[in-house]
């Protein structure tokens, strides 16, 4: 037996040792339960025969009787709601076999390989990360997202969906082998069972802690939350240490699959992290804050992906490597899949409704600059001169009173700036109307504005990927921490004087793969406007900004289109 073998069951048996420990906590929960029922049965046996008699040893009998059936009315409670508790499911863009046959091909080739079962289906992610989940409960087999047929424990493999177009195929199936490898411990009975505890258990404790419960159900279900935390606290180093140990196990097993290409795939993994995370942060999360979602959010990432490994020289070798066979080609219709998956990244990071509407369209990245970077400068510089209207900040052209100028915004700011002058002042009332403009916008942020939720053709998913999830607040990961009145003021400047180059010296909007939002002077990206325009803001001192302006050929006096 190889060095291999040997730590992969070394680590196996780890695993199922822990998850031994896991049922003899259910088992002594269980004994302890029934422990008032037993000695009210040795009480009564005893009675019947004869001995302990007398109206003392009545009374016990009876007392212990009491006792062991309210514990036994309180167990079964607990229990019936630990079982009936639904899970928490990962919301994922299903992938059905008929959508994806080359995928599925793969998968089932590697876990050939690994000697391992098969996962039953196969989900993306609009993250970067891929694991197992476990979908075979029976409320979630109610649903058309159930990926497992009754009865079939195999867990469903949800893959990152940026792995799919950044990585080549090769590379996707060096990264997902220790993923693939985790469906043979999965199979194992006191593993599987450990794992259905752990997650009743949460589940329990979920579903005793949802809003809008009446007083009569809710008091019950407060019960039993209380007791499934009890237990879960007794479970949790046993549970992490088994996940632990499982993990071990399936990157051992791994290791005889593609294990020189294993190092190189999870350099990629990073690459395509950094390459997500910038994509979301700087190009998509202004879309989606004016109203526009990205439709081919992973296209764009090989792109910022592409930008990156140019500027920072990241990717050796990286023209060969564009050369080989993208991971997205085992897709039948890719770009479906991809406008799936960018909804639901919207969803999940912005908390914008879960199918178009008014209010709420998809973009292509040619429409993005003039469709959201000229539209987004625009309504900005529209709210700026809104909030200056509402503080009574007299207009710059005498002449047409009606006209908004930069140069009226910078003689504001440039009148006594610094630490409680009109900065300070103009930036409280910039946040509190985005604050309004937020709050009054509808279907950004609460269940009750979802719809059907969208799956690659072919999966007959009509529901809402994130109905599982309950009613709870969107979206679920945050890209940013609220910004401050200063930050939003800079941005809102910023905004002003890109309109007036627009307008006054021809420059256009563009998108920066890898910073979003762009002014284009002579088809040249500029990027060095943030520095004037924060001495303008913090300090009030307008010379900086007035340099740029005159090196660009910006009039500020001239008037700004806005929306």
């Amino acid at each position: 037996m190889s060095g291999i073998d040997v730590g992969e069951e070394l680590g196996a048996r780890a695993a199922q040792a822990r998850a031994l420990s896991l049922l003899r906590i259910r088992s002594r929960a269980l004994a302890v339960a029934i422990l008032p029922a037993a000695v009210a049965v040795v009480l009564f046996a005893a009675g019947a025969q004869g001995h302990l008699a007398g109206p003392a040893w009545d009374t016990v009998r009876w007392t212990v009787l009491g006792v062991a059936v309210v514990v036994l009315l309180v167990t079964v409670l607990v229990a019936v709601s630990v079982a009936r508790a639904r899970p928490a499911m990962s919301p994922t863009v299903p992938v059905p076999e008929e959508g994806a046959p080359d995928l599925y091909r793969l998968v089932r080739d590697l876990a050939d390989r690994l000697d391992v079962p098969a996962p039953s289906a196969i989900a993306l992610t609009p993250d970067c990360d891929s694991w197992l989940e476990d979908r075979t409960h029976r409320a979630l087999r109610r649903g058309a997202v159930a990926a497992a047929e009754a009865g079939d424990a195999a867990p469903v493999l949800v893959i990152g969906s940026p792995f799919l177009w950044w990585m080549r195929v090769a590379e996707l199936r060096a990264v997902l082998a220790p993923v693939v490898a985790g469906t043979g411990p999965s199979a194992h009975p006191d593993i599987a069972a450990a794992r259905r505890f752990v997650r009743g258990l949460d589940a329990s404790i979920a579903d005793a802690a949802a809003p809008g419960r009446g007083a009569v159900r809710g008091a019950p279900l407060a019960f039993a939350g209380w007791v499934s935390r009890l237990l879960l606290r007794a479970c949790r180093d046993h549970a992490a240490e088994m996940e632990r140990c499982v993990a071990a196990a399936a990157s051992m097993r791994a290791q005889t699959v593609d294990h020189g290409l294993r190092i190189a795939a999870q350099e990629q993994v990073g690459l395509a992290y950094a390459g997500w995370d910038r994509l979301l942060t700087r190009v998509a999360l202004p879309a989606w804050r004016m109203g526009r979602w990205p439709s081919r959010l992973d296209a764009g990432v090989v792109s910022a992906l592409t930008e990156l490994s140019r500027r920072d020289r990241l990717a050796d070798g990286f023209a060969l490597r564009l050369g080989e066979r993208p991971a997205c080609d085992l897709l039948e219709e890719p770009g479906v899949a991809d406008e799936a998956a960018s909804l639901l990244a919207a969803r999940l990071f912005h908390g914008g409704p879960a199918e178009s509407g008014p209010g709420w369209a998809p973009v292509d990245w040619q429409q993005y600059p003039d469709e959201v970077v000229d539209r987004k400068w625009r309504t900005e510089a529209a709210r700026l001169h809104r909030v200056l209207d509402a503080l009574g900040v007299p207009r710059a052209s005498a002449a047409d009173p009606a006209v908004p100028t930069l140069a009226r915004v910078m003689e504001h700011l440039s009148g006594s700036g610094g630490p409680g002058g009109p900065g300070e002042e103009l930036a409280a009332g910039i946040g509190a109307a985005v604050a309004r403009e937020e709050a009054a916008t509808p279907g950004h942020g609460g269940p009750e504005h979802g719809g059907p939720g969208h799956g690659v053709p072919g999966s007959g998913a009509a529901e809402d990927p994130l109905d599982l999830w309950g009613p709870g607040p969107l979206p679920l990961f945050p890209l940013q921490p609220p910004r401050t009145g200063t930050e939003l003021l800079a941005d809102h400047v910023a905004a002003m004087v890109c309109c007036a180059a627009v307008d006054t010296a021809g420059a256009a909007p563009g998108l920066d793969w890898l910073d979003g939002p762009a002014l284009l002077v002579g088809g040249e990206r500029r990027a060095d406007l943030a520095t004037p325009v924060l001495s303008l803001v913090e300090d009030g001192d307008p010379d900086p900004l007035l340099s740029w302006l005159a090196e660009v050929g910006v009039r500020s006096d001239k008037p700004v289109r806005l929306v």
